[in-house]
């Protein structure tokens, strides 16, 4: 085996469809992004290069600005209400045991399973200004029940709280599979010691959960920027832009207003702003332990070299 792995020749076919996969499905349209970004073309015909006035006309349009602004919101809604949620959920169910933990571990992922199409026609009833089920309920507390959910001032509101709830699943699970992972030991030697719950959740789950939490806000960051499908069913934006997404404007940009190099560059801007959350993030999840134990050896191999 030692000498099978040795061979660069397998090594090389072991790594070349991985690299093969990348360079032409994520490089190579990246390139072609960040070329048609500096080009007119409409998605047809011929084209001239144009430079930098898309990029120029990205910094005056403000239909991009409140794409922006709304994946903000978004990604602090999923970073404040819906991780926090998740996280505790998944503590609660590791701690349930027995059917209980199997059944509401499949009831929490199910809107995940669901089709996004149906998601959004569902949400849509729900929010019936006529019919809904939520104008029902505030009738029966006494309420008018006569909301227009979707209107400029509260549509955004609306759509976040689709966007939050449809993806809670997922952080749900990923947390949950970490805290499977945890040294059961360790919750032993912390309930001997005469540790609490709540103290335990906060002394050893979460401090152990931390690359796990780096790794999915960082993926609630990115999917706040990507979000599409959901959006473009519910409110495809509307009304006047109040529901817009960055995702959902590019594709509005490139295939329907026939603007092909003008919705590349949202893509470029797109890509880097995910590049800088990714390293932001990174940031603030750095070990500054480990960083600094990283230093004093390196300073030490430099003291040894001298």
């Amino acid at each position: 085996m030692k000498k099978l792995y040795s061979n660069k020749l397998v090594i090389l076919s072991l790594v070349l469809p991985g690299l093969v996969l990348f360079l032409f499905a994520i490089l190579a349209p990246i390139c072609l992004s960040v070329y048609y970004g500096f080009t007119d073309y409409s998605g047809m015909g011929s084209y001239n290069m144009i430079g930098l006035e898309n990029y120029k006309t990205l910094l005056q349009d403000p239909t991009l600005r409140i794409a922006l602004r709304n994946s903000l919101y978004l990604a602090l809604g999923f970073i404040f209400i819906q991780h926090p949620l998740a996280l505790i959920t998944a503590a609660v169910l590791d701690k349930l045991g027995g059917r209980g933990e199997n059944f509401f571990r499949c009831v929490y992922f199910i809107p995940n399973v669901i089709s996004v199409a149906v998601i959004a026609y569902l949400w849509k009833f729900i929010y019936n200004p006529d019919f809904g089920l939520l104008n029902n309920i505030i009738k029966a507390f006494g309420g008018k029940g006569d909301i227009n959910w979707f209107s400029t001032d509260t549509a955004i509101w609306a759509v976040l709280i689709v966007l939050i709830w449809h993806g809670f699943g997922w952080g749900m699970l990923i947390y949950y599979t970490g805290i499977k992972n945890i040294d059961p030991v360790l919750y032993e030697a912390a309930a001997i010691d005469g540790a609490n719950q709540t103290t335990t959740f906060l002394k050893i789950t979460l401090p152990l959960m931390k690359p796990v939490i780096q790794v999915n806000v960082t993926m609630a960051v990115i999917s706040a920027l990507k979000q599409m499908e959901t959006v473009y069913l519910l409110t495809n934006g509307g009304p006047g832009n109040s529901t817009q997404f960055t995702a959902n404007y590019l594709y509005q940009q490139a295939f329907k207003a026939f603007k092909y190099g003008y919705g590349n560059a949202i893509g470029v801007i797109f890509i880097i702003i995910c590049l800088l959350a990714t390293v932001i993030l990174n940031k603030i999840f750095e070990d500054r332990e480990e960083t600094k134990l990283k230093k004093l050896e390196k300073a030490r191999a430099k003291g040894a070299a001298v």
